[in-house]
């Protein structure tokens, strides 16, 4: 399955949860399902509600199905629980560090501005979104990219607060990763032991 690029508050609203990463808007006005029969209450079973958490995550990062799939499988080799390092995962990828520190308003727009490379990772250039940062990690704005309308606005109205696992330099346009995040970092409400046991039955 391709990456979504249809109406995210429409995604949103199916899925009952503001997704930061997808898109600015809430669903705070119209927080039922989209459809004629939105507003009626429906019960999802077992396999209905694991992949409605799923879902959320890979929405909100901008995941295909097969990248999912791949973050499950290294997660699960891990000493540590699986839903704490597919989190951790998650939130290295190079553009959702580029959105939680502020110089994007969403992943989307992040993934953009990284593939056209307009950020450096050490100070070397990076046009990779899934590339992974590290602890002690410094991602900064290529000098001629400081300016840019998009960069500058988000900083000006940040889409959320950043979060304690970055050090954002304002002044020099650069964060640094100072540890690496976990389950609690991931910005929406989630039960990742749904998200497990979805992925238990299919790999």
């Amino acid at each position: 399955m391709s990456r979504y690029t249809g109406p995210r508050l429409k995604i949103m609203r199916a899925l009952g949860v503001d997704l930061p990463g997808l898109s600015r808007k809430t669903i705070a006005n119209r927080p039922h399902p989209p459809g004629q029969h939105g507003m009626k209450q429906q019960r999802k079973s077992g396999y209905g509600l694991q992949l409605q958490e799923k879902q959320k995550l890979r929405f909100n990062y901008g995941l295909s199905e097969r990248q999912m799939r791949r973050l499950v499988i290294e997660s699960r080799r891990a000493r540590d629980s699986a839903g704490a390092k597919l989190a951790e995962l998650l939130e290295r990828r190079l553009d959702n560090v580029v959105f939680r520190a502020g110089f994007a308003p969403s992943i989307p727009a992040a993934r953009q501005l990284v593939n056209h490379g307009h950020f450096r990772v050490n100070g070397k250039a990076v046009n990779i979104p899934s590339f992974l940062v590290r602890t002690a990690d410094v991602i900064s704005i290529h000098p001629r990219s400081k300016t840019l309308t998009i960069i500058q606005a988000n900083l000006a109205d940040p889409a959320l607060s950043r979060p304690a696992w970055l050090a954002v330099d304002e002044a020099q346009l650069s964060a640094c990763v100072s540890y690496l995040p976990g389950l609690d970092d991931i910005p929406f409400p989630l039960e990742m032991q749904l998200i497990v046991e979805y992925y238990a039955q299919r790999i």
